[in-house]
């Protein structure tokens, strides 16, 4: 944070508490990972699994509780189906849409730079 950002030693702490209940909310590997598999529409557990490389069953069924009881997913059991639910995102969900656009640019800029093929550049 520069000083545009952070005027006031008040306005700092403001800013620090918002990020750290952003990242206790979304925090962790999966999460984001989660949200962004399921941007396209419902998936089931299975088809999860395989989209988000390299999260356990045992994880992302845990995840998936969590963030269903935060308000960000939703659990869809078939009726006909036993056994068988869905897992869509809420509408609260899509407010995290350009976090993870931006987060998107810059894992790419950051894999280009620690890779050797971005330039060094110097902060604004």
């Amino acid at each position: 944070m520069d000083q545009n950002n952070c005027p006031s030693p008040e306005h700092c702490k403001g800013q620090l508490n918002a990020i750290g209940d952003a990242l206790y909310a979304i925090g962790g590997k999966w999460k984001l990972q989660i949200i962004s598999a399921l941007m396209d529409g419902k998936k089931r557990f299975n088809e999860l699994q395989r989209l988000v490389i390299g999260i356990s069953a045992k994880v992302l069924s845990n995840e998936l509780k969590e963030m269903e009881l935060n308000g960000f997913i939703r659990r869809v059991a078939h009726a006909d189906i036993k056994h068988v639910a869905e897992y869509e995102l809420t509408t609260y969900s899509f407010t995290l849409g350009n976090v993870l656009g931006a987060l998107s640019e810059w894992g790419t800029m950051h894999r280009k730079k620690i890779t050797g093929r971005l330039e060094e550049t110097t902060a604004p």
